[in-house]
């Protein structure tokens, strides 16, 4: 099972990082890539450098950032493989430890295959009935 791990600190955006924490972190990241759990993982850079994009009734809006609900900005993201949700739960837990407070939505990602979750032309077939 792939998980899509969404990080969401509860300090400001910007706020400086220790070499201490830095280090912790990567400790962590090497660990876990090299166990095999971690897939691929990355940071975001300041919202000031992006943009929320939205359709709504077939109309487009982009608002340029910085966005200033701190509490809901990504700061980064990880793709976990586990055996189950409660591995990558297990592991989110490991990684806050290490990032400090905040918040880490867990999403599993669509694999072919996967006995548990209906393949997108099953689910559109369902749909239609």
């Amino acid at each position: 099972m792939r998980f899509l791990c969404l990080y969401k600190p509860s300090k400001m955006e910007g706020a400086p990082t220790t070499q201490e924490d830095m280090e912790t972190m990567g400790k962590f990241v090497e660990e876990m890539m090299q166990s095999g759990k971690l897939l691929a993982t990355e940071g975001c850079l300041p919202s000031v450098k992006g943009a929320r994009v939205r359709l709504s009734d077939g109309k487009f809006s982009v608002v340029d950032g910085p966005f200033t609900e701190a509490k809901e900005l990504v700061a980064g993201f990880a793709l976990l493989r586990t055996e189950s949700k409660e591995e990558a739960i297990e592991l989110t837990k490991r990684f806050l430890n290490a990032a400090g407070d905040g918040e880490t939505e867990i999403r599993q990602v669509y694999d072919p295959g996967d006995p548990d979750v209906p393949c997108p032309r099953e689910m559109q077939q369902a749909a239609a009935k």
